[in-house]
């Protein structure tokens, strides 16, 4: 998929595959502090040592709750052009995602936080072993719903999402329930609100089955 996207990507745009499994973590932002700026903050707190002697105050609430870890698959697509601005988000759906309502929740907060920054969010779903569509658990979090997907939605299904500019306003959709053994259908992926490529899902899974030597 990736491979396909950099083929098709206009210069100046990026794609790169990001993946999150289980207790593996991945540094996104990193932040760096120069020696004389740590050095001024630490003479602020009366520490010639360079050490920060500020401690901070109890905590307010403590909760007991386990976290589920998150497993991710994804595409990212950037803009260079607009100092590495991310534009596309392509989530591939695992069975983590989908197995318990807490993981199904953050994936679907996850997808509509996108949205809110207007970047272009596609969704991959091809897990069989789990009954749920996180497409309408998505459209349900903003209290619409698709009548394609209704009233039982498919479990298996590719769809791209964007939000319209300010001045329209609204979330354009292409949404394709799939089925097994049928044609992985071609989505595109906004760059950005004048400009599509075509994500061709059948030519990316031909690909991948051919590189893996998969008949």
């Amino acid at each position: 998929m990736v491979q396909e996207l950099s083929d098709a990507l206009p210069e100046g745009y990026l794609a790169e595959p990001r993946v999150h499994l289980g207790s593996y973590f991945e540094v996104d932002v990193c932040a760096f502090e120069g020696e004389d700026r740590a050095r001024t903050r630490s003479e602020r707190h009366g520490d010639p040592g360079g050490v920060a002697t500020w401690a901070p105050p109890e905590p307010t609430l403590v909760l007991d709750v386990d976290l589920a870890e998150q497993y991710e698959y994804e595409v990212l697509v950037f803009d260079h052009s607009r100092a590495r601005q991310l534009v596309a988000a392509i989530e591939i759906v695992s069975p983590a995602n989908k197995d318990r309502p807490e993981n199904r929740r953050v994936f679907v907060a996850k997808c509509a936080a996108l949205l809110q920054r207007r970047i272009c969010v596609t969704i991959v779903d091809l897990v069989t072993t789990r009954q749920f569509s996180l497409y309408a658990e998505l459209l349900a979090l903003i209290g619409r719903s698709d009548p394609a997907f209704s009233p039982s939605p498919s479990p298996i299904y590719a769809v791209t999402c964007r939000q319209l500019e300010p001045e329209r306003k609204g979330i354009e959709i292409w949404a394709h329930p799939l089925v097994l053994g049928h044609e992985l259908p071609e989505l595109p992926i906004w760059l950005s609100p004048d400009l599509a490529i075509s994500l061709d899902l059948e030519a990316s899974y031909e690909e991948a089955c051919r590189f893996l030597r998969i008949r």
